[in-house]
């Protein structure tokens, strides 16, 4: 019965991209798979890898010994334990982003939380809880979806996982931070998450990842950590699909 169902499940996929062809997440040029991207797209996409700050996942141009943090979580601490990003947020992958996080192309989640997974296979190893960073229920209501919701989901099954998507609350309905500066966009999510109260002696001492979707000055995540902190876990990780890298730092 399995086999049959698979082999219906295949009959079905061919169909639809049959009738509806797949094409790229970024330049929408026609591709093999329903969820990737063509190989000019992939080429021109910087992923990240080691060596990387061991807080936050900023990469380093030179080789350095493992420890290392970068200047700004040396003169900033972060309440994350470590973060790691996939790739660069950058003109390469900006588009294919904003087109998952705002156009409905969903069927990118399937790819981009492989990546994910792999930027961040050590610290998913050590989880105990996977959550995605909330939206508030009205913006939810109006995007339909919520983008770090999906990709959580998907590393969470695919690591085998709890997935727990209302740990975090968002408490008050923030504005995007899409077109805020660095200094308004820390002030316009402080106190912005709060733990779901059926929770609480349910995460105590568990070690705990966070997923969103990018990392720009990192207000979000600390947000979110600090509210996580809240429920005496043992560590909050953090993993993201991009991060904006700034010339000189981040």
């Amino acid at each position: 019965m399995v086999e049959i169902s698979k082999i219906f499940s295949g009959f079905i996929l061919r169909a639809v991209d049959y009738v509806l062809p797949p094409v790229c997440g970024r330049c929408r040029e026609p591709v093999l798979a329903s969820n990737g991207i063509c190989g000019p797209c992939w080429s021109g996409l910087t992923f990240i890898s080691d060596p990387c700050c061991a807080c936050c996942g900023y990469p380093f141009d030179l080789s350095i010994e493992a420890g290392v943090l970068c200047g700004e979580c040396l003169r900033t601490p972060k309440s994350f334990d470590r973060c790691r990003a996939a790739l660069s947020y950058d003109d390469q992958s900006k588009d294919m982003i904003i087109g998952f996080k705002h156009s409905d192309r969903t069927y990118l989640a399937q790819l981009f939380s492989r990546w994910i997974s792999l930027a961040g296979g050590d610290l998913l190893e050590e989880a105990d809880v996977v959550v995605p960073v909330p939206l508030h229920p009205r913006r939810l209501l109006r995007r339909r979806y919520n983008q770090s919701a999906l990709l959580a989901q998907r590393i969470a099954q695919e690591c085998n996982k709890r997935y727990l998507p209302d740990l975090l609350i968002r408490s008050r309905n923030t504005p995007s931070q899409g077109h805020l500066s660095g200094g308004r966009r820390w002030s316009n999510v402080r106190a912005a998450f709060q733990l779901h109260p059926k929770y609480i002696e349910l995460i105590k001492g568990k070690k705990i990842v966070l997923v969103d979707d990018v990392y720009t000055t990192g207000a979000t995540l600390e947000a979110c950590s600090r509210a996580l902190q809240k429920g005496s876990v043992a560590r909050v990780d953090a993993l993201v699909l991009a991060r904006v890298l700034s010339e000189g730092g981040n």
